[in-house]
């Protein structure tokens, strides 16, 4: 495994993220706990998660799943670099959501409670919290820093003015700032080139994408229609949407005898300031499948190509204006 540096900071991270949204809600626990010890196996080192995950069975269910799988012990822990997220609603009272200094305190010592551990890798704000001014967002962070309770912050779904915003007001306070953002970006979803992945590779952030395969639409989803979640009225929606260019997709995919989820993965691997797209694997397959895409070497033909199916955007403002 060729580790990178996740953004402008040391600290290594495999170039695959494993995201965790799947455990306890779809993947049982059990399976969850076989599918971390293969990621660790493969030399996957980043797990992704956040307190809110849990779905119909409740949020924090997921951390606490990780948490039961940390406490076997067996250098579990220490392996893993664990980035969980603070922003979703915790409860019905007002201070149980977003970005408040009481909240971001509160949720902190919950998740550690929940993982079973004294410290988070990476701590993100899953949301802008347009309510709470960066100024408490930095104090809460830093208080939390000097509590030895997280070591890095990182951030999810900012825009970029929002990412130049938190790293200036950061800058002020002599804080490190930001490390790490965790964007929506594939290629259906190419609008983060416009601000978000320049403003990233400004200011030292590693982009993380979420959502790779666009929800499995560029996961050979016409092999797929009639089986599982690609069969789920929604999937058939947005195929019906996007339906020539997923054929399109499909056919180059086919020519290069590539499974189109492992491109779709090369791809991102290619573009400016990622460091590790996350993958949500269901099952152990899903997981050892998806290690392929790092010996795809996409050359410029394969890459115009991509572009011809799926256009995307230059920087800001010249995709729009002189």
């Amino acid at each position: 495994m060729d580790y990178v540096n996740l953004g402008r900071s040391g600290l290594l991270v495999s170039p695959l993220s494993l995201g965790t949204m799947n455990f306890g809600p779809r993947t049982t626990e059990e399976d969850s706990f076989a599918i971390m010890d293969r990621a660790h196996e493969l030399g996957l080192n980043f797990f992704d998660t956040a307190n809110v995950y849990g779905g119909q069975k409740g949020a924090g269910i997921t951390e606490n799943i990780l948490g039961r799988w940390f406490a076997q012990g067996g250098g579990r822990r220490e392996k893993t670099v664990i980035a969980t997220k603070v922003y979703g609603d915790m409860g019905d009272w007002p201070n149980e959501r977003r970005l408040s200094a009481l909240n971001i305190r509160r949720a902190c010592d919950a998740s550690l409670k929940r993982m079973q551990t004294d410290y988070i890798d990476i701590y993100q704000a899953h949301h802008v919290d347009r309510d709470t001014p960066f100024e408490e967002f930095w104090e809460a962070m830093e208080v939390l820093r000097q509590q030895g309770k997280i070591i890095y912050v990182g951030s999810s779904n900012f825009a970029g003015w929002h990412i130049a915003k938190a790293q200036e007001t950061a800058a002020r306070r002599n804080f490190t700032g930001l490390i790490s953002e965790q964007s929506h970006y594939n290629l259906l979803t190419r609008a983060p080139e416009l601000e978000v992945l320049p403003a990233c590779e400004d200011y030292g952030l590693g982009v993380i994408p979420w959502s790779p395969l666009a929800g499995g639409l560029l996961g050979g989803v016409l092999r797929k229609i009639d089986k599982g979640r690609s069969a789920a009225d929604n999937m058939v929606k947005q195929l019906e949407l996007h339906r020539d260019k997923i054929e399109q997709w499909e056919k180059f995919c086919d020519e290069l005898n590539e499974d189109p989820a492992n491109v779709a993965l090369a791809w991102l691997l290619k573009q400016r300031a990622v460091a590790a797209p996350i993958i949500g694997p269901r099952t152990m397959e899903q997981l050892e499948g998806s290690l392929r895409a790092l010996e795809i070497d996409l050359d410029e033909a394969a890459l115009a190509r991509i572009d011809e199916i799926f256009p995307g955007h230059r920087t800001a403002p010249e995709d729009y204006a002189w």
